[in-house]
């Protein structure tokens, strides 16, 4: 049995050339898995956007959480931590779909090794704009007041948002380096107290990466699935990142 950990598809991002195919993709990934999938851990930034009003969720998605729909009913642990694309999950998704979803970091225990897990939009340096966004986004009085806007308004605001900060991003060079360092800091330090933690693991830089931080403590970056496709695998092998290699006869 392994465990498996993956983070920033994006599902539904308006960047995707064909966003049926990439959901596509990531629903053969999981149908791969199940055979030996004893938990699945997504680390954030999973959907594009979304957002739950009380009677009403967006549409879209109906292949991939029926795929995660199946595998909670097989018994496999499925553990969903809020990024800052997806943060605005309520009770709809656990409800339905039978997942546990954490806003923040989770600290857990596996095959004897001890994990910190968080998307990584809270570890770190940010700059002041991201942290503003981001206490804004989680604000209760204006998550309600976005709320009562309708969403043939919201929705196509919040993916022109995410088309024109990538197009940005890319256009000046992502500051993948100084993420990463971020990251860095955050590990050094929490590690200072905490040194039982033997790894690390993180989504949010769209980068895949695997280094030390002390002497039995790694720091993972679980890179994305909008074009290199990566995911860690734990077992009694140990840990180890792989890609995806998407093949037509994996599909259902």
């Amino acid at each position: 049995m392994s465990v498996y950990f993956l983070s920033d598809l994006h599902l539904g991002a308006p960047y995707f050339p064909d966003s049926k195919d990439s959901e596509r993709r990531i629903v053969s990934f999981l149908d791969y898995i199940k055979k030996d999938a004893e938990a699945i851990y997504l680390l954030g930034d999973i959907l594009d956007y979304w957002y739950e009003y009380r009677y009403a969720v967006p549409r879209g998605f109906v292949r991939f959480f029926g795929k995660l729909a199946e595998l909670s009913d097989a018994g496999i642990k499925i553990v969903w931590i809020k990024g800052n694309h997806d943060i605005w999950i309520y009770d709809y998704l656990p409800t339905e779909l039978g997942i546990e979803v954490v806003d923040g970091a989770v600290s857990v225990e596996l095959y004897g090794k001890n994990f910190y897990l968080a998307h990584g939009d809270g570890e770190g340096k940010q700059s002041r704009s991201f942290r503003f966004i981001r206490w804004l986004f989680r604000n209760r009085v204006c998550q309600r007041a976005f709320s009562a806007i309708h969403p043939r308004w919201t929705v196509p605001f919040a993916y022109n948002w995410s088309r024109h900060s990538r197009m940005e991003g890319e256009a000046r060079g992502l500051p993948d380096n100084v993420l990463l360092s971020g990251l860095r800091e955050f590990c050094t330090s929490y590690y200072s107290s905490h040194p039982d933690v033997d790894y690390f693991m993180f989504g949010h830089v769209h980068v895949l990466s695997r280094e030390k931080v002390a002497d039995g403590c790694e720091m993972i970056v679980l890179g994305e699935w909008i074009r290199t496709c990566s995911y860690a695998v734990l077992n009694d092998d140990g840990l180890e990142l792989r890609i995806w290699k998407q093949n037509p006869d994996n599909f259902r």
